[in-house]
């Protein structure tokens, strides 16, 4: 949380955070322009956010987006606000869906996380059915290899899959791509979303980056908004613990 602290304690970060807020994903040059200050000074600012766990990275060929991670903003909420102020700064809940506005050709979702885990673990819990199963409530299941065929299938022994999809990308254990779609819209590849696992080992911790693209509609964006920390957060109590958390979180309200 000093990090955090340190991070927004300056006006020009500030002003960084503010424009990712209102256009998420941009690149260092599209940020540079707001600035009358040398490229290096606005790559070092960046370096300050993004080790605060403010901002959040993606590459997409050459460039390198920048997105707003709304997390330790949540957590600040929760800590020194919520319980003194929460009727009257509710509107700070809504950082995360904001920042995360849907914009073509460009990530519409972005989440990270941090697990005291390795990356054949995190592996294992992002492709294993049985894994999947304690912390998802769906089996992923797939032989995984890039090409193949994915489904995310209930675990109330229905066969029913919620979601299917291809898996693009698969490299063990550090990079994960699918696409999802509705089983009705399999056929049809302008219904396929398009999801991103990275997985970035540190010391004793991984950073798990979590990339969800090419969604249709507002309605898309609010639920994975809403449903990624959730499985996060019980994926990383399961790797951690070795117990998912002892709610599922995705029915805790959000009122």
């Amino acid at each position: 949380m000093d990090k955090v602290f340190k991070a927004l304690a300056d006006g020009t970060r500030r002003r960084l955070l503010d424009r990712l807020h209102e256009q998420n994903g941009q690149t260092l040059g599209e940020l540079c322009e707001h600035f009358a200050m040398a490229r290096q000074s606005v790559t070092q600012h960046l370096a300050v956010l993004e080790a605060a766990n403010l901002v959040a990275t993606v590459r997409r060929g050459r460039e390198k987006l920048h997105y707003l991670n709304p997390v330790p903003l949540h957590e600040i909420q929760e800590r020194w606000i919520d319980k003194f102020e929460r009727p009257r700064l509710r509107a700070l809940g809504a950082v995360k869906q904001r920042a995360e506005e849907a914009m073509t050709d460009k990530p519409t979702f972005v989440y990270v996380t941090y697990i005291a885990s390795t990356p054949e673990k995190v592996w294992e819990a992002l492709t294993d059915a049985d894994l999947t199963a304690a912390y998802w409530g769906h089996r992923n299941v797939s032989d995984w290899q890039p090409g193949s065929r994915w489904e995310h299938v209930r675990t109330d022994d229905s066969g029913v899959a919620d979601v299917v999809g291809t898996v693009v990308e698969s490299e063990r254990p550090t990079r994960l791509v699918t696409t999802w779609a509705a089983p009705e819209h399999e056929g049809r590849e302008d219904k396929h979303s398009r999801v991103t696992f990275d997985i970035q080992p540190h010391a004793d911790i991984v950073r798990l980056t979590v990339t969800h693209e090419n969604l249709t509609s507002e309605g898309d964006l609010a639920d994975v908004s809403a449903g990624w920390p959730a499985v996060l957060s019980n994926l990383k109590s399961l790797l951690e613990t070795g117990s998912p958390l002892p709610q599922e979180p995705w029915q805790v309200p959000n009122g």
